[in-house]
């Protein structure tokens, strides 16, 4: 993956002039650029490192002992002695116009320090340097570059375990460039981004709002309700039907009726009622005493009654018939 990095080159020491600190300062050399531990990189692209200059838009620091790199991610101050304001290509060489604070001008001026290690961006696939971060004043000029890696915490992005993880979190390849990376994840916000639309804005013919489901709801439910009753009421006059043309056919007593009804009431019960009653005997036939009075009461006559009957010459039933 092609990446940036930052590296700190090997110390150039600050040519005061007349004693007084200057207002151009080297900064990077033309072509090959070597450092103490034995890795090179490239200056081949000065105008890159000018253009990434002026897009930054920011002027440089030059601080004490690379305190922008080293000392500023922890939160501890990293004081400027002087701001970079311009950068310049001279026949390849990059050299940088300082504007020195009155901390810088005496630093530099008593020579208290007497070196600048400046701070490079370079592409890890090729070393090209392509851009500068800071500029340090320093009075190491053999310089470790690897210890300075070291202390600033900087490994090589492309060989970090949380590099590789992220490339295959995105299911890319490991040479994957950074481009490649950027694309995908802004990919992956786009459908993110759609994916949250959809859940805000659900469409109408596959969703519907939750209010009019439930209203829906409500009302299925009802009309449900409603059937059931209008059955039970439909199953309740047909029970009743049945059980009189049982009693009225001798197939049931009156007795029996509440029964019957229960039974009628279950499911399938109904049917089962109608198949009992073709198959069953009659077992309450007409008496024939229906419409029919009954007979007076008779009386035995006494003995006056019947001394009565014998002078008259009548029968008792033709006494009692006088006698009603």
């Amino acid at each position: 993956m092609t990446t940036t990095q930052h590296i700190a080159l090997n110390s150039t020491e600050i040519a005061l002039q007349n004693n007084t600190v200057p207002e151009w300062v080297e900064l990077i050399p033309a072509g090959r650029v070597a450092g103490r531990d034995g890795r090179t990189w490239n200056n081949i692209h000065p105008q890159g490192i000018l253009d990434a200059f002026i897009a930054q838009g920011m002027d440089l620091p030059i601080d004490l002992e690379h305190a922008t790199e080293l000392k500023a991610p922890l939160g501890e101050p990293a004081p400027a002695a002087g701001w970079i304001k311009e950068l310049q290509n001279r026949e390849g060489v990059i050299w940088g116009r300082v504007e020195w604070n009155a901390s810088g001008k005496d630093l530099v001026g008593g020579k208290q320090y007497r070196y600048l290690s400046p701070v490079i961006l370079y592409q890890k696939d090729n070393g090209l340097i392509v851009g500068l971060t800071s500029v340090a004043l320093t009075n190491r000029p053999n310089l470790n570059l690897q210890a300075l890696n070291h202390h600033t915490g900087i490994q090589d992005p492309k060989e970090t375990p949380m590099l590789k993880a992220l490339l295959a979190a995105l299911a890319l390849p490991e040479d994957a460039t950074q481009d490649q990376a950027l694309a995908k994840i802004s990919a992956l916000k786009t459908d993110l981004a759609t994916a949250t639309n959809r859940a805000e804005n659900p469409s109408l013919e596959k969703f519907v709002p939750r209010s009019d489901y439930d209203a829906a709801l409500a009302r299925a439910t009802n009309a449900e309700q409603s059937l059931t009753a209008l059955k039970q009421e439909q199953l309740e006059t047909e029970i009743e039907t049945a059980i009189n043309a049982a009693l009225t056919e001798g197939k049931i007593t009156p007795a029996t009726v509440d029964y019957h009804k229960a039974q009628c009431r279950q499911e399938g019960g109904l049917q089962r009622f109608a198949d009992f009653c073709k198959a069953a005997p009659v077992i309450g036939d007409p008496s024939g005493l229906d419409g029919k009075k009954v007979p007076a009461e008779s009386k035995a006559l006494n003995s006056d009654e019947r001394t009565i009957c014998e002078r008259l010459g009548v029968s008792e039933e033709e006494y009692h018939k006088a006698a009603v």
